[in-house]
């Protein structure tokens, strides 16, 4: 990708054949993905480091995407993860006090496409009626019937493994807010609970909640098998979000089989997902998923309603679960499924996001929910 050439035509187009005529306000290439859209009002540096966006193309329905810069304190992983950026109007003079660098300068140092000038509010439409479709995000060329040839023979999301693309290579510690090597004599310290990330595309802020209620944190690969998850002694375990099709998964699966009941266990989002087929549940690919910060949940043991931060295009089917569970969240939208506990094995999992980033935060709770289960095992007899 040349970063110096932008401002190039570009184009859109959906394996349906719509196209979306557009220009590049960052870099040039051709990509392709699944394309979503996310209606976040805010926190589109939090959106374009969100590993779960591997795969897919992310248009924002906020027509101002850039005026406030790039920071190093809103990032969510070591860098981009989705295939290309869409917005309606770029705005190139950011105005913040904590921005050390432009939209455009960030992308293109990730080998991000940029493009602006798509309308975003028509193909927001598209996708509400058709549903998520694959597309070609492109500055190379303006024949739309290649195309859209070459976006029907590429792969979707539905049965990819993605999580092993941005999950971490090695096991690391993460302590005073960044990732920090780990050597495998770490004495556990009883003034802290232990908890063991399982990185399927872990988010920082995940880490972040964790670490602020005194926990020592250790990420360790998402192809870790149950026993050296378990090695590291846990007090407590969670798997963690990330993206592509949870049903391409059955390694971290029986993982999680394997240590469910052993240690408290908390699911996010794909790791939601992950509990549920653990216990024999499958999972379904929604209409056009839920992308943004506004979704409400309702939460059955407290009654109360919750504005969440969501970022998933597949879910756990409640009727496919065995009895041993309890519905504990629901969406208020669509009524979808958000969240289960299985309390016969200290375990609990939500679909949605509750370390936000970006993103209200209500859901917060859960983690605290997460160290008193934790404090219970511990006291226990």
């Amino acid at each position: 990708m040349n970063a110096k050439k932008t401002n190039q035509p570009a184009l859109l187009v959906l394996e349906d054949g719509s196209v979306f005529p557009g220009h590049a306000f960052a870099g040039r290439g051709e990509v392709f993905g699944e394309v979503v859209f996310n209606t976040g009002m805010t926190g589109y540096q939090e959106v374009l480091t969100d590993p779960s966006y591997k795969g897919q193309i992310v248009a924002m329905t906020y027509p101002l995407v850039g005026n406030t810069g790039i920071n190093p304190e809103d990032m969510e992983s070591a860098g981009i993860h989705l295939e290309g950026y869409i917005v309606r109007e770029y705005q190139k003079r950011p105005s913040n006090w904590r921005s050390n660098r432009s939209l455009k300068e960030f992308l293109e140092a990730n080998g991000t496409l940029g493009v602006e000038g798509i309308d975003t509010r028509a193909l927001t439409r598209r996708l509400r009626l058709e549903g998520a479709m694959k597309g070609v995000l492109t500055t190379e060329t303006s024949d739309t019937a290649l195309l859209r040839e070459r976006v029907q023979a590429h792969p979707g999301l539905v049965g990819r493994d993605l999580v092993r693309e941005v999950s971490c290579r090695e096991a690391y510690l993460w302590r005073d807010g960044r990732p920090q090597k780990l050597h495998q004599d770490l004495p556990a310290d009883p003034r802290f609970f232990r908890v063991v990330v399982v990185d399927c595309g872990v988010k920082y802020n995940i880490l972040r909640h964790l670490e602020a209620r005194g926990c020592q944190v250790i990420v360790v690969p998402a192809a870790a098998t149950g026993r050296e998850i378990l090695s590291w002694m846990p007090d407590g375990i969670l798997f963690s979000n990330g993206p592509g099709d949870p049903a391409a998964l059955p390694y971290i699966v029986d993982a999680a089989r394997s240590v469910l009941g052993r240690v408290p266990v908390f699911g996010i989002c794909l790791g939601h997902q992950i509990l549920g087929q653990a216990v024999g549940g499958r999972t379904a690919k929604l209409k056009f998923g839920h992308h943004g910060i506004n979704q409400p949940v309702t939460d059955h043991q407290t009654g109360r309603i919750e504005i969440t931060s969501q970022n998933h295009g597949f879910i756990v089917v409640p009727d496919s679960l065995a009895g041993t569970h309890a519905a504990t969240h629901d969406n208020l939208n669509d009524g979808t499924s958000e969240g289960f506990s299985y309390a016969d094995r200290q375990a609990f999992s939500v679909q949605y996001h509750p370390e936000a980033a970006p993103g209200p935060h209500d859901a917060a709770y859960l983690f605290d929910r997460f160290v008193e289960t934790m404090i219970s095992r511990r006291m226990a007899p």
